[in-house]
């Protein structure tokens, strides 16, 4: 069975339920290839990186509490500068961190249905796009959404943070 044609899995479908449940009308996709990475996204999808969300996730070593950072798979988010934003230090969060705190492993965090409440910023270069792409909770999963629907759902604070390209 082709990939694109296969149900949606437990992660993928979970991101699906909390996306119907906060009234988002969009469809979830199963990739045939990786969507791992913003390149492997857009590859997939045939757009531009800048188009795919990226889900960075942080730790408030202070509060310890998951700060996720959505931004432009076609930027490197300037830690300076988030930093200076959020009014405190942060750290990458490490693979263990994530999936306990998300629910979900790097590389498929999704920007919503989170594990416990996270913190969200939203990259505002993210907003000159209609539609743009994120991570549905799996390596090959997908669903598109407007920047500004994804920010009014997951209470993200619009923030300046990406910086140069990678």
């Amino acid at each position: 069975m082709n990939r694109a044609m296969e149900p949606l899995g437990a992660r993928s479908g979970a991101v699906a339920a909390e996306l119907a449940r906060l009234g988002v009308v969009t469809e979830v996709r199963e990739m045939p290839t990786s969507t791992r990475t913003a390149a492997e996204a857009a590859a997939a999808l045939g757009c531009d990186a800048a188009a795919i969300v990226k889900s960075l996730v942080f730790c408030s070593p202070l509060r310890d509490v998951p700060v996720v950072v959505l931004a432009p798979g076609d930027r490197r988010v300037d830690e300076h500068t988030l930093e200076e934003v959020a009014g405190e230090r942060l750290e990458r969060a490490d693979p263990r961190f994530v999936k306990e705190r998300t629910g979900f492993a790097i590389g498929g965090v999704p920007p919503l249905g989170h594990r416990v409440p996270c913190e969200t910023l939203l990259d505002e270069q993210l907003l000159a796009h209609e539609v743009v792409w994120a991570a549905a909770g799996t390596p090959h999963s997908v669903f598109p959404i407007d920047p500004r629907i994804l920010a009014e759902v997951t209470s993200a604070r619009i923030v300046a943070v990406a910086g140069r390209r990678p």
